[in-house]
């Protein structure tokens, strides 16, 4: 499969939609975004892994005011994988409501189906340390 320059913009969309959903409070619109069985891996901020959109709506709400009021993602590269899905690595920067930021990676797996381009798959990985360092 070859990406069309249509696959990448739909796919780049759909990676940053996750903040203004989020941000906005439109947690009954992640379907727009995840698969149904997505796993949302955020055991690097210590949250385990979240498997479906269920859960992961929980556990946003559960987050509460420890939420991030915004979510900006960039610096986003897209690479095909040999079964047809997408791999998409991106930095995502948050800010808090107290003013402090801290830097992710995001690791996507996207998938096309019968709505489109999805996240199957996302793991956060904070950054703490420059220059690579974990």
């Amino acid at each position: 499969m070859t990406l069309t320059a249509e696959d990448r913009t739909a796919i780049i969309e759909l990676i940053s939609l996750h903040g203004h959903l989020v941000d906005g409070g439109e947690l009954d619109r992640m379907d727009e975004l995840f698969t149904a069985d997505i796993r949302y891996d955020v055991t690097d901020l210590g949250g385990g892994i979240i498997l479906g959109l269920a859960a992961l709506r929980e556990a946003a709400l559960a987050l509460g005011e420890a939420n991030p009021v915004g979510h900006h993602v960039t610096n986003i590269v897209l690479g095909e994988l040999a079964d047809g899905t997408v791999r998409g690595l991106s930095k995502g920067i948050g800010v808090h409501a107290d003013g402090t930021c801290a830097s992710v990676t995001y690791e996507d797996v996207v998938a096309r189906g019968d709505g489109g381009w999805r996240i199957t798959h996302r793991k956060v990985v904070r950054r703490r340390v420059p220059l690579g360092g974990r």
